[in-house]
C-alpha cells in the first residue's frame, strides 16, 4: 500500500510509450473499483494516438500535459441509463483513483484532469473522442513515465484536520 503514500501528480513525462501490458493492468485496476449496487457502468477510452491526445488535451485549459503523456485513459459512461445515476460520479472517481495508484505500482506517473461536471469540457472531450451525446467523459487520467523523480516531501498528513467524536 506504499502507493497511497508515494502517489503524486505527474504532469511531465519522458518521451517513452506506455506498454500495452501496463495499460491493460491499469484498466484491470480501474474495473476492480467498487460501484454502487455493483453497477459497473463504466467504459474506458484509451488514447495513444498523438493527434487524438492533442485534441483531448484541448478539452480543458488545465489538460495541456495530456498531449505529451504516453497514454490517456478516459472513464466514460451513460449516467442516465445506470441503476444508480446519483452515484455515477463517485463510481467513476473510484476507478480513477485505482488507475492512479496502480500507475505508481507500475513505475508510471499520472494526473487526474477534471472534465465533469464542466459542460464545455465534457462537450470538447466528447468531440475529440467521437463519443455519442449520452456518453459522458468523467475525467482524463494522463499517464506516462515521469520525466523527473519525485522529491519526497511528506506534505499530506495534517493532524489538525482530524477530529474525534465531534467537530
Amino acid at each position: 500500500m506504499q502507493e497511497l503514500f508515494t502517489r503524486h501528480s505527474v504532469r511531465q513525462y519522458a518521451d517513452k510509450p506506455v506498454e500495452e501490458e501496463k495499460i491493460n493492468t491499469l484498466l484491470k485496476a480501474a474495473m476492480a473499483a467498487p460501484t454502487a449496487g455493483n453497477q459497473q457502468e463504466w467504459e474506458f477510452v484509451v488514447v495513444t494516438d498523438p493527434e487524438v491526445k492533442k485534441q483531448a488535451a484541448a478539452a480543458s485549459p488545465y489538460a495541456g500535459c495530456a498531449a505529451k503523456a504516453g497514454a490517456l485513459i478516459v472513464p466514460v459512461g451513460d449516467p442516465v441509463s445506470c441503476r444508480f445515476p446519483e452515484c455515477f460520479d463517485a463510481d467513476m472517481a473510484a476507478a480513477m483513483e485505482n488507475i492512479l495508484l496502480e500507475a505508481v505500482h507500475l513505475d508510471l506517473g499520472g494526473v487526474w484532469l477534471a472534465i465533469a461536471p464542466f459542460k464545455d469540457r465534457i462537450a470538447g472531450l466528447q468531440q475529440a473522442l467521437g463519443l455519442p451525446e449520452n456518453v459522458i467523459p468523467f475525467a482524463i487520467a494522463s499517464i506516462g513515465y515521469p520525466a523527473k523523480p519525485k522529491a519526497e516531501d511528506g506534505r499530506n498528513y495534517d493532524f489538525s484536520r482530524v477530529h474525534r467524536d465531534r467537530y
